[in-house]
């Protein structure tokens, strides 16, 4: 965990490195199959090595190019500059770079391979909406993460689940034909790893979302803490979440594949969503709830 003035929360490390622990033996049953089916050892190191790797490094390039976000002065963004330049003081923690979504849609995020290459983007719909103190909250917010280290954990949980896909594609479509496919086991072994490939990418689907939903509280109680305003993140979620009801409902499932890393999910509308199934942030009623008992939590400590 990033030293810093954000408080530290060992739940939120004890089920980070259980998440890791488990999707890393994932891994490790993926890569067998990979080596399995294409008898090559060096392919299955290469192929999940270098994905794991690319997905590690260039994690922020590719949040920022899916969010259309572009990385910004303080000439051209000094209110937001200002926030993160204060919180980052009140927090002691490195600055992390500064972007800018020219979107409607209320939100924010942090991400980076670690705190020293983070990045903390605010979309101009969110800077358009929300008050000064409602801004330092949600950006708070995002900062305890890149303190936390969750932003790199996730990038890298989210790992598994993509090569699972990633290898489901390459057998459907043939692009491991390592193998004869006149071979009597060719086919058995085809529907072995689809199967394998099914299961982990569930698993791993429902480990991540977890550890989302937790970190998203983690983030609320410690972003809280620090500003010493509960309040202003309340009315920040509240707001933020009224507001998305506004958004077009294609815009909203186009970002939906981001919501874990979202401040607040971008739900679509009231018909059929993943996201209202498999949720990667708690109930808002939930984190509203967690901010009114740190906001008595300070009023009896002042």
């Amino acid at each position: 965990m990033a030293t810093s003035r954000y408080a530290p929360d060992r739940g939120l490390s004890a089920r980070m490195g259980l998440t890791m622990f488990l999707l890393g033996l994932l891994y490790v049953v993926l890569m067998g199959v990979i080596f399995a089916f294409t008898r090559s050892g060096v392919f299955a190191v290469v192929l999940a090595g270098g994905l794991l790797w690319a997905q590690w490094y260039f994690s922020d390039r590719v949040a920022l190019y899916a969010m259309h976000g572009r990385i910004v002065s303080p000439q051209e963004a000094p209110q937001l500059h200002a926030i993160v330049d204060r919180l980052c003081a009140l927090a002691d923690m490195p600055k992390p770079t500064v972007a800018l979504a020219d979107t409607d849609l209320p939100n924010a995020f942090a991400t980076g391979r670690s705190p020293d290459r983070a990045v903390v983007c605010a979309t101009t719909g969110l800077m358009r909406r929300l008050d000064e103190r409602e801004l330092e909250g949600v950006l708070s917010h995002e900062l305890s993460h890149v303190a936390h280290r969750d932003v790199a954990v996730m990038t890298i949980a989210s790992f598994v689940g993509v090569l699972a896909g990633f290898l489901t594609r390459m057998v459907m479509f043939g692009g491991m034909g390592g193998r004869d496919r006149r071979d009597n086991n060719a086919a058995a072994m085809v529907l072995v790893v689809l199967l394998v490939s099914a299961v982990v990418y569930a698993l791993s689907f429902i480990l991540v979302r977890a550890l989302s939903r937790y970190r998203e509280l983690a983030a609320d109680r410690a972003g809280a803490f620090l500003t010493g305003a509960p309040s202003a993140l309340a009315s920040a979620l509240v707001k933020i979440t009224g507001e998305m009801g506004r958004i077009p409902t294609r815009d909203l499932r186009q970002a939906e594949a981001f919501n874990a890393f979202f401040f607040a999910p971008a739900i679509a509308g009231n018909g059929f969503s993943l996201s209202s199934i498999f949720a990667t942030h708690p109930p808002l009623q939930r984190r509203l709830d967690q901010l009114g008992e740190i906001s008595a939590q300070l009023g009896r400590a002042a």
